[in-house]
């Protein structure tokens, strides 16, 4: 198991809004076991790295990316057939995050809009600072009471707003999306 795995729990807890106490109660264990799992002195089951993910709403898999990589390129370099996807395509999003790791200050998605496909609504905002660039296809964001329709190359960036998406092009839309501090 990765040595990140401690920096990756408290990362989405913290992005989530737990305490400590609050995801020890949820998977059952003491907020002293959670601490050093968060802080790498010891190693999580995997029935409750399990119980874990359940609670933080990733799949288990996301705490093995880049598992069977050289140790000194963990943490580093997250190559492309350890991409965990996030998301699935019944909402019209799919995601994988590309950043190696969940202690820096930003992360990097890349995000693919189902040509025809819109959010269910307006996404609330969040205490976090977006921004990324369309690389393909066509996409029409909302940020606040602003619609802009954005094409290949174009850019965006907003911060603590409520926003919602759309693609009403016949392709997908392919954005590589920047989010700081990291909400996976």
């Amino acid at each position: 198991m990765s040595h990140h795995v401690g920096v990756d729990i408290r990362s989405l807890r913290k992005a989530r809004g737990m305490t400590l106490a609050q995801l020890a109660a949820d998977v059952g264990r003491s907020v002293g076991w959670l601490s050093q799992i968060e802080r790498g002195q010891t190693t999580p089951s995997v029935r409750d790295l399990g119980l874990i993910a359940e609670q933080l709403e990733v799949t288990l898999s996301f705490f093995f990316r880049s598992s069977s990589r050289a140790q000194e390129e963990q943490g580093l370099v997250l190559r492309a057939a350890d991409r965990p996807a996030i998301g699935s395509e019944e909402s019209g999003l799919t995601e994988e995050l590309l950043s190696p790791t969940l202690s820096g200050s930003f992360e990097m998605i890349r995000s693919v809009f189902a040509a025809g496909s819109a959010s269910d609504g307006m996404q609330k905002a969040r205490a976090s600072e977006d921004g990324g660039v369309l690389l393909s296809g066509e996409l029409t964001l909302i940020i606040g009471e602003t619609e802009v329709k954005l094409a290949a190359g174009d850019s965006f960036q907003f911060s603590q707003a409520e926003y919602a998406w759309k693609n009403e092009g016949d392709t997908p839309a392919v954005v590589i999306w920047v989010v700081a501090p990291p909400i996976y």
